[in-house]
């Protein structure tokens, strides 16, 4: 009970701090530095942090109810020497709580790695390539996320589809290509599957599928994964620039776009034969962002339909041989620009699992405090999870959010 009250207490502190909010509403790109006067060479950085505070009422009996974390800490580079080619990179981490942060600072957990390392070459105005290690995904826009301004706490998880699995945090090494024609903007990769994964079971010794085409199969058979994503953008046109999708535009533009996107993984699962099965996802999405009125409020939807087959009866935490449907939709209430900005929201997924022949659902609750826009925030959000019969979970979770 003491420490649900803390939890209140940063509650009430979040909702205080509007008297001291001030500055933009929406995202600029970072802090340029320009390396000739016309500014067509130049190096942008970008950082931020999100920490997190979290009451998980089903903790148990032994577990503390309130914790903290850092849930991501990053920095984010990238140099434009001219207009033909950029290098990126993007480092940090992820998670680091009481338990996985180590005594010196040198465990596992408490290292900085690459999210991102990729050069690009522009191969004219609207069309480009690029090889490294990239996020340049294919499946959905909730599968090429950007973590600034996304509208609900964290990205539905079951989205980002192949984490761990074929790639490292989302990121494949490959070989991409990008562009647009016209309204369609496209993305394609052909990459490298990765050989060691979050999924280490034996399928012989385990009895169940394994997602491990690489490790046990070798190379030659499991070796690449082929992705792609496709959107058609019917009003103002996202810029393409950077694999990172915007979650919320806070009214800034008025943007409806439809997708759809794949993944393809031949021989990705070893199955208790001992022999490989093709992992396969397709995705239909749509996203909708816009202001109502000149009020300055807005709306911002999302809607996806997504097809997951990891192989027979394939079910792995969050991953699972099945179907899922997930939407979220949040309202910026009217206020002024330069002042405290408040954005309620709601969220629901729900997923198929052939494995045990049943549903998952989650359905989260939240709000968005906007102090300086997406650079200064807090979420709140309550989410409750049920997995087939087991107990469902309430989680209440506060995040602090800042990025320059």
């Amino acid at each position: 009970m003491k420490q649900f009250s803390l939890l209140i207490f940063i509650l009430a502190f979040v909702c205080s701090s509007q008297n001291y909010a001030q500055g933009i509403t929406e995202y600029t790109g970072g802090y340029k530095i320009k390396l000739n006067e016309d500014g067509t060479k130049y190096f942008r950085t970008i950082a931020w942090g999100q920490f997190w505070a979290q009451y998980d009422e089903n903790a148990p009996e032994m577990d503390s109810n309130l914790d903290f974390s850092v849930r991501r800490a990053r920095l984010l580079t990238y140099v434009q020497l001219n207009k033909k080619f950029l290098i990126l990179t993007h480092f940090g981490l992820n998670s680091l709580n009481a338990d996985n942060i180590s005594p010196t600072g040198k465990g596992e957990s408490s290292q900085l790695f690459f999210h991102d390392f990729w050069g690009e070459w522009q191969l004219n105005d609207l069309h480009s390539a690029g090889i490294g290690l990239h996020y340049w995904n294919g499946i959905s826009r909730a599968n090429n996320q950007s973590t600034l301004n996304m509208l609900t706490l964290d990205n539905n998880r079951q989205s980002w589809s192949t984490i761990g699995l074929s790639d490292q945090f989302a990121r494949h090494i490959g070989l991409y290509l990008k562009g647009k024609f016209g309204k369609l903007q496209y993305r394609v990769a052909v990459n490298e599957a990765n050989s060691s994964t979050l999924d280490n079971r034996n399928p012989l010794e385990d009895g169940v599928s394994v997602y491990g085409g690489r490790r046990l199969l070798g190379s030659a058979d499991a070796g690449k994964v082929y992705q792609g994503y496709f959107d058609f953008n019917f009003f103002d046109q996202e810029s393409n620039f950077l694999p990172y999708k915007v979650g919320t535009y806070l009214g800034s533009k008025k943007v409806f776009n439809v997708g759809a996107g794949f993944f393809l993984h031949p021989d990705g699962v070893v199955e208790t034969s001992g022999k490989g099965a093709n992992v396969s996802i397709f995705s239909v999405d749509a996203f909708y962002d816009a202001p109502l009125s000149g009020n300055n409020d807005a709306i911002t939807a999302y809607a996806q339909y997504q097809t997951n087959d990891y192989g027979e009866n394939y079910d792995f935490g969050p991953y699972a041989t099945g179907n899922m449907v997930y939407t979220h939709v949040g309202y910026l209430l009217p206020g002024d620009k330069t002042k405290t900005r408040f954005q309620p929201y709601l969220s629901y997924n729900n997923r198929s699992i052939d494995a045990i022949n049943d549903n998952a659902s989650r359905i989260g609750v939240g709000g968005n405090i906007f102090l300086t826009g997406h650079h200064s925030k807090f979420t709140i959000e309550y989410s409750n999870e049920k997995i087939g019969n087991a107990d469902a979970r309430g989680l209440l979770t506060v995040q602090a959010m800042i990025f320059l």
